[in-house]
């Protein structure tokens, strides 16, 4: 069984180590456009089944042909990049495990070409879109009647550091993205767009974490997913108190635009001038991390008004050296090839992680990461708050 590893960056190094380790994989193939981290990579993982490819992934027909004599694939690319592997991969007949959810309604219209091609696409693989979409979905299933799903997730420092209490953990890219975008959610059946800094809520999580505040954040396919079957669902991104109140005034005085000013003379992006102020801020005392993760869902079961709640507290794996997010990131990935590696997972066509891991995969998807040392609590209790509405 060969799998290729799109992208050797934190989270890919980290896959193709786990892959390394597992008994069900006999080859892995760590393909980047840069010979100095697949070098890295490499030295890091140090394993004999593993070996590297260079190669520039900026054209389908490239990365077919890279895919082309492998059985599954895990892409740890940047997000423009994902519908292209999506169609690579049903082009070379190849499994596609993808930690990105972006174009997901692109993808969906790709599903019976992919069935066609007898391979099975699964966007969205990692912590978040990943866990907290099974969490949510099996949350939904196991109420009579769904009122409300909320997917809360961060990944914050271990320790903080004034004045934003961040340390980017991806591309500065991506995370200016979600601060000024709108967020897809679901109500009564619909999609909707909520606006940047919606819905600000503080919240506690437990020691060593404490204070913190989440504001809403895309729901990645959920919203599509799900909608039918709760009458709200949204995701909430988690940061230490104060980040996002001070993230939603520069957005407000024009800081996160597009839009050129000029200066001296000089025609300058705010939003680059922005990244390049503010990606040294965004450091923690060390490199060590923390990612929370809290899931409940609110409805009717027997007759009750319900909460169903998951917690996660996962922290930097210092025996391993491998962030937390790298870990919650990652290891979702490697289980769900190694799944379809061992014909876990007969669906074939572009399916997203929530509509596969339903039912008894529900606990063995726990299971499995318990086994990986991220574990996951589970608490039902009386919702008097809806009791009293």
């Amino acid at each position: 069984m060969k799998v290729i590893v799109l992208g050797t960056g934190m989270i890919g190094n980290t896959v193709v180590a786990q892959l390394a380790k597992s008994h069900v994989i006999d080859e892995v193939i760590a393909v980047d456009a840069s010979q100095e981290r697949l070098d890295r990579c490499l030295a890091y993982v140090n394993h004999p089944k593993v070996a590297a490819m260079a190669a520039v992934l900026g054209d389908q027909q490239t990365m077919t042909e890279v895919l082309r004599d492998a059985d599954i694939a895990i892409q740890c690319l940047p997000h423009f990049l994902s519908l292209q592997a999506t169609k690579a991969a049903i082009a070379a007949g190849c499994h596609l495990v993808d930690l990105v959810h972006t174009d997901y309604l692109q993808k969906r219209a790709l599903n019976e070409a992919a069935k066609e091609a007898g391979v099975l696409v699964l966007p969205g693989c990692g912590v978040a879109p990943g866990i907290v979409n099974i969490l949510a979905s099996r949350g939904i299933d196991l109420m009579d009647e769904a009122e409300e799903a909320v997917m809360i997730c961060g990944g914050i420092p271990r320790h903080p550091l004034p004045p934003l209490w961040y340390q980017l953990v991806f591309s500065m890219e991506g995370l200016l993205d979600m601060y000024q975008k709108s967020s897809l959610a679901a109500e009564n059946g619909e999609v909707v767009h909520i606006p940047p800094f919606s819905g600000f809520e503080e919240l506690t999580f437990p020691e060593p974490i404490g204070e913190c505040e989440a504001v809403i954040t895309d729901a990645s396919t959920v919203p599509y997913t799900l909608k039918h079957k709760v009458k709200r669902i949204y995701e909430k991104t988690v940061r230490y108190k104060g980040h996002w109140t001070k993230i939603a005034t520069l957005a407000e005085l024009g800081f996160l635009s597009d839009t050129p000013v000029e200066v001296d003379g000089v025609r300058v992006s705010p939003r680059s001038l922005s990244a390049a102020i503010l990606r040294p801020k965004m450091v923690g005392a060390t490199e060590e991390d923390v990612t929370v993760v809290r899931v409940y869902v609110n409805g009717v079961k027997d007759g009750h008004n319900k909460r169903l709640e998951w917690e996660m507290i996962d922290m930097y794996d210092s025996g391993r050296n491998i962030t937390s997010m790298a870990r919650t990131t990652g290891f979702p990935a490697v289980i769900l090839a190694e799944w379809i590696a061992q014909g876990r997972l007969p669906e074939r066509g572009i399916l997203a992680v929530e509509e596969v891991v339903t039912g008894e995969r529900f606990y063995r998807f726990l299971d499995d990461l318990a086994k990986e040392g991220i574990h996951i609590s589970f608490k039902e209790t009386e919702n008097l708050a809806s009791a009293n509405l």
